[in-house]
């Protein structure tokens, strides 16, 4: 049995993350500005679905079913044999479709390079800083409660 190659798989986690998180508008945007991508045939999908998403109270207590989503998946093989998965919170099939294009050839050891470097990044640091400004808002409204019991006495 062999080992599976732990470097692309990181990797694949990671930019599948970064697609999954980012708004088709932006890939799109970064995909105009990169090389275009081989042409590809679907093997399955788009098609939506539902799936249970599964909670813990506490983060460590005992699981519970906290509801239903939807996720839309698809996967695709491109011309150069490759096949992309990918599923995607929503019901926006273009995505689903592009994310899995962009799964299929950023799997090639040579494109995928530079589909990292054109697409994958700046979407990743576009979210990134999202991330930032987010928890920037939140600390501006965080109530610091051990002052407020010494402004008491």
């Amino acid at each position: 049995m062999t080992m599976p190659n732990t470097d692309i798989t990181k990797r694949r986690q990671s930019w599948m993350a970064t697609l999954a998180r980012s708004d088709r508008q932006a890939i799109e945007e970064r995909l105009s500005e990169a090389v275009p991508l081989p042409g590809h045939t679907r093997l399955r999908g788009p098609e939506a679905g539902l799936v249970m998403v599964r909670g813990r109270a506490g983060g460590s207590g005992a699981p519970f079913n906290l509801g239903e989503m939807t996720v839309t998946r698809c996967s695709v093989r491109n011309e150069q044999g490759r096949i992309g998965h990918a599923y995607i919170a929503g019901r926006d099939g273009r995505k689903a479709e592009l994310a899995a294009a962009l799964d299929a050839a950023l799997q090639d050891p040579d494109f995928g390079t530079l589909l990292e470097e054109r697409v994958i990044t700046p979407l990743a640091s576009a979210l990134a800083e999202a991330d930032t400004k987010v928890a920037a808002e939140a600390d501006a409204t965080r109530v610091d409660f051990f002052t407020l019991a010494t402004m008491r006495s």
